[in-house]
Order: structure tokens, then sequence, then C-alpha cells
């Protein structure tokens, strides 16, 4: 594990690098929400599955988390300091997947393109505010142009599995919650829910990479 800061127009940037010995074949970057930092279950839980599987992971804290702020500032703020951190993780020389968890999944989404990802992983990805279905941000996700893998919680508030556009390739952790926290009283426990999470991310990765 290693860390690098990054300055952009909206202050410095963190990336914690992890890497396995051995070549890998694409960097996987992920970013956090707006409520959270590198900390949340899913994002250690891939750090510490994928570089064994060939792939680097970069755990990147956007520059108001890196200040120590509570708030996120608007999207364009979070989308121009994505893209002024972007030569960084480019620089390994290989295939970069952007991804994210919540509003970070937003920021890939809306960037993708525009920065040649190779594709987008959307975590949590909040297809509406809570108990707010009509204000729906699908065309962020279909608008990504890359291939788009989701995984989500089945009883994500921001938007349940069954409520995504026909067509989205999405992956259903049972009984998840935003930051996929499952009930005690659930079949299913974290560990579990983490090895299902990082098994279909590494089986979507191999698909794309070999």
């Amino acid at each position: 594990m290693e860390t690098e800061t990054v300055g952009t127009p909206a202050g410095d940037a963190r990336i914690t690098w992890y890497r396995e010995a051995k070549p890998a074949r694409a960097v996987v970057a992920v970013s956090h929400g707006a409520g959270g930092g590198i900390e949340a279950r899913d994002l250690r839980a891939l750090a510490a599955a994928l570089p064994a599987r060939g792939y680097t992971v970069a755990l990147v804290e956007q520059p108001w988390r890196v200040a120590g702020k509570k708030v996120a500032p608007a999207p364009k703020t979070l989308d121009a300091a994505w893209t002024a951190l972007w030569p960084a993780l480019e620089k390994p020389g290989l295939p970069v997947v952007a991804g994210g968890r919540s509003a970070g999944a937003r920021v890939a989404c809306r960037t993708a393109r525009e920065l040649g990802a190779q594709a987008v992983l959307a975590l949590s990805f909040p297809l509406h505010p809570p108990g707010r279905p009509e204000k729906s941000r699908a065309e962020e996700l279909t608008g990504a142009g890359v291939p788009t893998l989701v995984v989500q919680g089945g009883r994500d508030p921001f938007g349940r599995p069954e409520e995504f556009p026909p067509g989205t390739e999405l992956t259903e952790i049972a009984h998840g919650d935003h930051g996929f926290a499952v009930p005690k009283k659930a079949d299913v426990g974290e560990a579990e829910s983490m090895d299902r999470l990082t098994d279909t991310v590494a089986v979507w990765l191999d698909g794309m990479f070999g």
C-alpha cells in the first residue's frame, strides 16, 4: 500500500494504491460517496481482494475529504477534481476502470467517456433521492458510454435493483442497504456479502481483460 497526493483545482486529492507483485491487467480506481470516505466496507473489500486477482486498486479521496470537510461540494467540482487526478491513475500504463460508490459512482459515469475509461464500476448508484423516484438520475448511468456494472443493495433506499432501467448490468447484494450493511436477522452476513461483491467484480473484470 502506498499513498500519493495529487493537486487539483479543488485542492489536494489522495490516492491510496494497492498493488500485487505480479503484473496487473488494469487499474480499478474507486472513489467514495458524499457521506464517507475510503474506509467504506465495499471499498476496503475490493482493495483486499482484487490485487491478488491481477488488478491494481486505487482508492481515491476527493479534496473535500482530504481537507477534513464534512459536506461534499457541487457535482461540477467533484468532476473537475476527478478529471485532474486522472493522469495519475493512467501513469502505470494500464487500462483504467473508473469507479465509485454513491456520489463517486455518479462522477465516474459523468466523466467516463471524456477521460477514456475502459469501463465504469458503480457501487450503490444513487438512482434517486430516498422516497423521490421521480427525481431519477438514470440518464447519468445510461449515458456513461462504456461498459458499466452496477452493484446494488437489495434494500437500498436510493434505488432498489428492480427500479433500474431494463438492460442494466446489475448484481444485487441481498438485504444490503446503501452501505451494503445487512440486518443481523438476514440469512447472509457481511463477509458473505462482500465476497459476493468482490467475486462479481473480479469475474466482470476478467471478462474484459482476460
